[in-house]
């Protein structure tokens, strides 16, 4: 695989870091430890020896290796890696010193490939590889969803022998927190994790599947997640991006009164239009009338109030109109019809309205005499 080499140059003072610099790089992946051929020890000649990686990983992922001759490639960086000790609670278990990742005098390297189309995404340290199937996920509200995330070691490999932490975490605008944290070693989970996620925790050990689950889809869930993976020296991360909801969410309709009375000339009438449940924003409100004769017209958008979100990231917003009989031509009456036109569709709701005449207005008095 063709990866670029990308470091930091030295700063010029004062604490400010200089420019990166790139190199050209090249990956060899194989399954066996003892595969090595003439091909991966032979470095091409526009890249420098020094800058030829050979990993041992299961990635032998579609998306990593398009047909030969595609102009299309995945991505690839290296990077230079050096661990920081963590003195997380969940990761305190993994070593004597309760510090995870513990410093270890060797050069590490840090590598991050993204396959065709985002089909998949893997971070590798060394021997931390922690990969994804799925960049970006994506649902309808209230569905169940699995946020993919797996981690592979060599049980072979003393590092890998400690246990490990798992870790997810929440980031969109500024915005972050704690989703999750699990102590492998000790089988325990962090008091701090949200109600509704959950790993499971038979193939989280069995298969390295670290995956996170949403028992529901809500709004507040888009954003970016960052899935952690400690190990006795080493952590390894990636980030998977959920969109909630993956198609716009229709707005619920109700009409208030659901019955209008009996209305006479000159008299006035509200009603207002209540649009709940939808997302994302925004969201067009109008009234229609229809007449005995069957011809609509537009009675405008009325007194609209501005948009309420409720606790489950979904909007609300209403409209009200005034059915003024002596300045509407309304007729007998007819149909009056509240549109919501939004993203993910177009929704309708309506009440009848009767408006007697001048007759019968005389006659209604006489019986009330």
């Amino acid at each position: 695989m063709e990866c670029w080499f990308v470091q930091e140059k030295p700063g010029r003072g004062g604490g400010l870091t200089g420019a990166t610099t790139q190199e050209k790089s090249l990956l060899h992946i194989r399954t066996d430890a003892h595969s090595e051929t003439a091909e991966t020890q032979r470095a091409p000649a526009d890249i420098n020896p020094s800058r030829v990686y050979v990993i041992t990983a299961t990635l032998c992922h579609p998306s990593l290796n398009p047909p030969r001759g595609s102009i299309k490639k995945p991505q690839c960086e290296i990077n230079p890696f050096l661990p920081q000790p963590s003195s997380l609670k969940w990761v305190a278990s993994l070593t004597e010193s309760a510090l995870s990742p513990i410093y270890l005098q060797a050069d590490w390297f840090s590598g991050s490939f993204q396959g065709l189309d985002q089909q998949l995404g893997v971070s590798t340290i060394s021997r931390a590889p922690i990969t994804s199937k799925t960049m970006s996920a994506k649902s309808r509200l209230g569905d169940p969803v699995t946020l993919d995330c797996s981690f592979w070691v060599d049980p072979s490999n003393p590092l890998s022998a400690s246990g490990f932490a798992v870790e997810w975490r929440y980031q969109t605008r500024g915005d972050g927190r704690l989703v999750l944290a699990y102590d492998g070693k000790m089988d325990r989970l962090a008091d701090t994790h949200e109600q509704g996620v959950s790993l499971d925790f038979e193939a989280l050990h069995e298969r390295g599947n670290a995956s996170l689950l949403l028992e529901e889809a809500k709004v507040r869930h888009s954003g970016t997640y960052i899935c952690t993976v400690y190990l006795p020296y080493l952590l390894a991360q990636i980030m998977t991006q959920f969109f909630s909801p993956l198609y716009p969410e229709p707005p619920s309709l109700s009409i208030h009164p659901s019955s209008l009375p009996l209305a006479v000339p000159g008299q006035t009438l509200n009603v207002q239009c209540e649009a709940s449940g939808f997302a994302p924003l925004p969201l067009e409100l109008n009234w229609e009338f229809k007449g005995a004769d069957g011809k609509s017209r537009s009675l405008g958008s009325g007194s609209v109030s501005g948009h309420r979100q409720a606790w489950d990231g979904t909007y609300s917003q209403s409209t009200r109109l005034e059915l003024d009989t002596s300045k509407l031509d309304l007729g007998r009456g007819g149909e009056v019809t509240c549109v919501a036109v939004h993203a993910g569709g177009t929704r309708r709701a309506n009440v009848t309205l009767n408006v007697i005449g001048n007759l019968e207005k005389r006659l209604l008095n006489d019986l009330i005499r």
